[in-house]
């Protein structure tokens, strides 16, 4: 140990946990106290001296001019942080100085400040809205996203309630079932569509915890994290329309396809009361000298009226197919929406030597739908039925003359699912190509674009069910539509505004 001057002011008690030191003006160690000597020790040091600040010498000049301790300043060596005092003494020109291991103290405080300064960092700059308030909704504080979402600065928001700031429709019923929500289980999420403080409209998505007292499990506070969700929520309803304008498309594309069809079944009413006409005619000239043909004028005009009414039931089964607006959900009969199509597709089924033939349900199954959209579907599920059987038919080697079939079956199963199932006499799938061909721009067809199947799986999924293929026992393949039996319980129907 070395041996300092014996003539100091100061003394160490042995017992002392702390390090403790004795300097002089020029800062040279006059004593050290027997902890000091064993952390210098243990701490790897060279010299008592490298236990203090690299400011030591400044320091002890202040003390001893000022005549006044100087407190907490901090040294560090390897695993400990010191925090000294300096005690002058000017009778002595001599300086104690007291140290205090601080390590713990020193680091958590400095884990406290970098927690701290995260924490503003990332509430002074998180898009999002953070909000505390109290039990009934009133405002604590607020970060400052809360200019940008809600037009308000946290200091106008402190002591506002909820409702005061957030005005919309129904956003006072919804505030209320999540304070209901937050005092049962203590979460609540809910979305809001509500008036910005200059008048825009924004969509917000509203997270919070509510904070319970420890004994009492009362609310004191709530946690609030709000997001504006308006671009979401646009960019939604600008995909919805873009999937109705493609079904729109798609529509007309099946329209054009089928003008053949059309031509057919508007020509024959249309021939038939030129017929009756050019008839009536004739007997009205022959009226005056024969009365019975009046008769015959009469019977003649009920048939034109007859097939008139036929004529505008093809054009208004057509308007209604080539709609454009909302998806128009309602209860509709499954038969009758078959049937519809099925005339739809006759005149190209009978020009590819194909007969369609119905297998309908005596319960007379109801499902909710829009009922042009699964047209639409069955109607792209027949056309490649039709197909797929004359596909199958050129690849055979010899012909029977008879024609093929395309069958429609309307069924309820022991689940009480409502079932429509198309099936041809194709020459099938592959398993692979079967679960492929509902895929987006998965084709067989030389000039196909793989988006009817894909749109028609999208139709019946948004009227809660399913759509899926499977082999059929003729050897072609069976494609379902599958209606869950609560698709006629839980939804309701909507009405379509749009001009006729």
């Amino acid at each position: 140990m070395t041996d300092f001057p014996p003539d100091t002011v100061f003394s160490f008690p042995d017992a002392d946990p702390q390090p403790g030191l004795v300097l002089d003006r020029d800062t040279a160690l006059l004593k050290a106290s027997r902890s000091a000597t064993d952390l210098v020790s243990s701490a790897g040091l060279e010299s008592a001296l490298d236990l203090l600040p690299s400011n030591t010498q400044a320091l002890i000049h202040s003390s001893l001019q000022q005549n006044r301790a100087i407190e907490n300043v901090e040294s560090r060596i390897p695993g400990h942080i010191l925090l000294w005092t300096l005690i002058p003494d000017q009778a002595s020109n001599q300086v104690l100085l007291r140290g205090r291991d601080a390590t713990e103290e020193v680091r958590t405080r400095e884990q406290a400040v970098q927690s701290n300064r995260l924490y503003r960092l990332i509430t002074e700059n998180t898009t999002d809205l953070i909000s505390r308030h109290a039990p009934d909704g009133r405002f604590i504080d607020a970060t400052p996203a809360s200019w940008r979402l809600l037009g308000y600065w946290p200091e106008e928001l402190r002591g506002k309630p909820l409702e005061e700031v957030f005005r919309g429709d129904h956003v006072v019923e919804q505030l209320v079932e999540a304070r209901n929500r937050l005092r049962d289980d203590g979460y609540a999420t809910l979305t809001l569509e509500i008036l910005h403080r200059d008048g825009s409209k924004r969509w917000f998505e509203i997270a919070s915890r509510a904070i319970r007292e420890t004994y009492t499990g009362a609310v004191v506070e709530v946690i609030s994290v709000s997001r504006d969700i308006t671009a979401r929520v646009e960019s939604e309803e600008n995909n919805r329309r873009l999937a109705d304008e493609l079904a729109h498309a798609a529509r007309l594309a099946t329209l054009g396809e089928l003008a053949s069809s059309i031509a057919h079944e508007m020509n024959q009413p249309l021939a038939t009361i030129v017929n009756f006409a050019s008839a009536s005619q004739r007997y009205l000239k022959n009226a005056r000298t024969n009365p019975e043909c009046l008769d015959r004028v009469d019977d003649g005009l009920q048939k034109i009226v007859h097939h008139a009414n036929r004529a505008s039931e093809v054009i208004k089964r057509l308007r209604a197919f080539l709609r454009k607006g909302q998806k128009r959900t309602a209860p509709i009969s499954v038969n009758d929406v078959v049937g519809n199509v099925a005339r739809l597709c006759q005149w190209e089924a009978d020009k590819n030597r194909v007969r369609i033939r119905e297998r309908l349900c005596e319960a007379a199954p109801v499902i909710t739908a829009d009922p042009v959209l699964l047209e639409q579907v069955l109607i792209n599920l027949i056309r490649n039925g039709i197909e797929a059987t004359v596909e199958s038919r050129k690849t055979k080697s010899t012909d029977s003359g008879n024609p093929a079939e395309i069958t429609l079956t309307t069924c309820i199963n022991d689940c009480k699912e409502t079932l429509i199932e198309v099936t041809d006499q194709g020459d099938g799938l592959g398993e692979q190509e079967i679960r492929q061909m509902f895929q987006p721009f998965y084709t067989s067809k030389p000039q196909g674009l793989g988006l009817g199947l894909s749109m028609s799986r999208s139709i019946i999924e948004g009227f809660g069910g399913f759509l899926d293929a499977r082999l059929a026992k003729t050897g072609g393949l069976t494609l379902t539509c599958r209606f869950p039996a609560s698709t006629n319980k839980n939804k309701t129907a909507t009405m379509e505004i749009s001009p006729e």
